[in-house]
């Protein structure tokens, strides 16, 4: 790519073919997409259209040694790639099927290798297929299950057989190695080194699939301290997002060691509203289905509790943004489940802002949540699961609440409103915090110091209700 201008609904990027025969004009919404071409070496170039924009349908095309790939999502749900002989004649075949609840990734091209990856049941997976042979397997770097990969290129001329391979996991740092597809060597050429010190064999990583309140099976990723106790005397902190489809990867975090090393369980929902079991994990979670991601949640940490890697009343819920939203909601729902609830910047007065169409953000989110101003239904769908308008008179948990000032996402009177109402309403006497930002947006303050001062707050306040400081 070498131009590329985003703005939240819609997308205009320019790109140059992996050959350097073509360049490729594409514009795509939330919805749609189109793409144009035309040849590198014309002197005057007339931008030619390759599939008319259809709704629903996305679409991005690429070029290799004289063949054009299509990966799209036109009667494939998790998208498929498509080749043809020329886009003059179109004569789409099938390259890469799709597959049931299997996000099918892009291409990278070698002048011997096609690479891609694709992800099924919040696990990405690598593959590379010999253009000589046509054989494709898998490419498995780590003796883990559970780890995130990852591939690029090591010089910009393809006549190679040499890449980078990357990956790292929960108890692993992330590590490079210079990778000889033919061979199949391997050099490692960097790591992450953890100054304090790290042993990877010093923790468990486990992936566990729980029923859902519908009979869905629902991925959860636990990272433990080998010496921590699975007898319901451990605290747990279960982080979800669950909304646009943006998957939760099992990635490394060294700041999340100063929970594990002590003993509080890492759990990481992979709940509906992201993509980590393709499209239909999305679609299942937003809308009118917006409340599977709750549920999911909910279902999660009764399945914690169940098998023993905590117990009631011992749960710190985490999320930020629309995880904020998520949290909210289900410390309505079921505030006795939890110690704690840690909320960065949190979606938390929903329907207010739905309704309001002058926010920068609220029309482009109609996909997502629905539109309450002109749809009933919406509105009252929303309604119902909004935490703002669903505080109850009960007994909730310890709860830090963090906004900023200058947030234009998540407008800072979203947490501040949600913040009162529940001081009014709450019959305990558990901890309430608001923190407010004053010189900050919605990614936090600026800068190494202000994120790792964040994290602190947060992680010093699941450390004080778990008893630990």
């Amino acid at each position: 790519m070498i131009f590329e201008e985003k703005s939240e609904a819609f997308t205009v990027n320019i790109g140059i073919s992996s050959d350097e025969r073509y360049y490729f004009i594409n514009t795509s919404d939330h919805n749609t997409s189109e793409q144009y071409y035309f040849n590198s070496n014309e002197e005057r170039p007339q931008p030619k259209l390759i599939i008319k924009r259809e709704k629903g349908v996305l679409y991005s095309v690429s070029s290799w040694d004289g063949k054009f790939y299509n990966h799209t999502n036109k009667n494939a749900e998790d998208f498929k790639i498509d080749v043809s002989e020329s886009l003059e004649n179109q004569d789409w075949k099938a390259f890469i099927p799709a597959k049931n609840e299997v996000l099918i990734g892009g291409l990278t091209f070698l002048k011997n290798w096609i690479i891609r990856g694709e992800t099924s049941n919040a696990l990405d997976k690598l593959f590379v297929k010999n253009i000589s042979t046509n054989v494709e397997e898998e490419l498995i770097f780590s003796d883990e299950r559970i780890y995130v990969p990852g591939a690029t290129l090591t010089q910009k001329d393809r006549n190679t057989d040499e890449i980078y391979l990357g990956y790292s996991s929960p108890k692993t740092p992330s590590r490079v190695y210079k990778y000889n597809l033919s061979n199949k060597s391997r050099e490692l050429v960097k790591e992450q080194v953890i100054p304090s010190g790290h042993n990877k064999n010093d923790y468990i990583v486990e992936r566990v699939e729980f029923k859902s309140h519908d009979g869905r099976l629902v991925p959860l990723t636990i990272t433990r301290h080998k010496n921590t106790k699975v007898d319901g005397s451990a605290n747990l902190l279960l982080y979800g997002y669950g909304s646009y489809g943006s998957s939760m990867s099992p990635n490394f975090s060294s700041t999340r060691l100063s929970l594990i090393n002590r003993d509080i369980i890492w759990a990481t929902a992979h709940v509906r509203g992201g993509m980590e079991k393709g499209m239909k994990w999305w679609k299942e979670g937003k809308l009118t289905n917006k409340k599977n991601t709750f549920e999911d949640y909910i279902f999660a940490a009764k399945y914690l509790i169940e098998k023993n890697y905590t117990s009631k009343g011992k749960i710190i819920g985490m999320g930020g943004s629309a995880g904020g939203l998520l949290m909210g909601a289900v410390v309505n729902q079921s505030p006795e489940i939890f110690l704690g609830i840690i909320m960065a910047v949190p979606f938390v007065d929903s329907l207010t802002t739905n309704l309001d169409h002058s926010l920068p953000l609220t029309i482009g989110e109609f996909d997502e949540f629905g539109n309450a101003k002109e749809n009933k239904e919406h509105f009252d769908y929303i309604y119902s699961y909004a935490p703002y308008n669903n505080i109850r008179k009960v007994d909730y948990p310890h709860i830090l609440i963090t906004t900023s000032l200058s947030d234009n996402r998540v407008l800072f009177d979203e947490p501040a409103k949600f913040t009162a109402k529940l001081r009014d309403y709450k019959t305990d006497n558990n901890l309430l915090l608001l923190k407010t930002e004053m010189n900050a947006g919605h990614g936090g303050k600026s800068g190494r110091d202000g994120a790792i001062e964040e994290i602190a707050i947060d992680y010093a306040f699941a450390l004080k209700i778990s008893k630990k400081i």
